[in-house]
């Protein structure tokens, strides 16, 4: 066998090891997005992204209670009955979002006195529920892991993106109430320091708009990316 046979070979089990992998990544961070495809969670998204710390915060606490719930109910599927599944589900839940609520009262006091009820409300967020449910009750817990960081992600950066721009444009700086987690970092000043501020961004209409326009762009960028893949795949006239 030659040589160039051999790492063709291992190119293509590599790939196929990989394979498995990416599509639970990429399903979570984009595919199957919650705040921009399935539309969980508009509680949060909307009323936790009026500024980017904000907003990333809630989406790492997030990341953290999914990956715990998935990996530990994805562990005790076997031994949960069927019938009583939900109700175990959102005690192991509630239990890993008091770790997660007390960590931040303790260690980042002045965040969690603004991300206030949102960091307990985690336990009833339809996002969480809905991946144990529909992912770690079923998959070993290495994918559930990878699943439940996969979808975090794609929440977090939704909110990064939502609470980044909202900011900006209603204030005209970017990172307020970065001096709660670094008291060395102030806020930056993105627009003119004259700029009056546009408070409808900051406010729950201008939430609607802005994730409106960004489902909007998602949807754009797939229907442009399949007509593309339609075009290659058509025979050449």
């Amino acid at each position: 066998m030659s040589e160039q046979t051999t790492q063709t070979i291992a190119e293509e089990a590599l790939e196929a090891a990989t394979s498995p992998w990416k599509d639970i990544a990429w399903n979570g961070i984009w595919k199957q997005n919650t705040g921009l495809v399935q539309i969980l969670g508009l509680c949060p998204i909307l009323a936790i992204s009026t500024s980017f710390v904000n907003a990333v915060s809630l989406g790492l606490a997030t990341i953290l209670v999914m990956a715990m719930a998935n990996v530990a109910i994805s562990l005790l599927r076997n031994l949960i009955p069927y019938e009583i599944r939900i109700p175990v589900f959102i005690l192991i839940i509630a239990a890993l979002v008091t770790v997660v609520d007390l960590a931040f009262n303790a260690w980042l006091h002045p965040l969690y006195l603004v991300l206030g009820i949102f960091i307990p409300l985690i336990v009833t967020n339809c996002i969480v529920l809905a991946r144990v449910e529909a992912f770690a009750a079923k998959n070993t817990p290495l994918e559930s892991t990878v699943d439940g960081i996969a979808m975090g992600i794609g929440l977090l950066w939704v909110l990064a993106l939502l609470g980044g721009v909202r900011e900006i444009v209603g204030t005209g700086q970017l990172f307020g109430g970065i001096e709660m987690i670094v008291p060395s970092l102030r806020p930056l000043q993105v627009l003119p320091a004259d700029y009056p501020g546009f408070l409808a961004a900051v406010l729950p209409p201008g939430a609607f708009i802005f994730l409106g326009l960004l489902i909007a762009g998602k949807n754009w960028l797939e229907a442009r990316a399949a007509a593309r893949a339609l075009q290659q795949a058509s025979p050449a006239h």
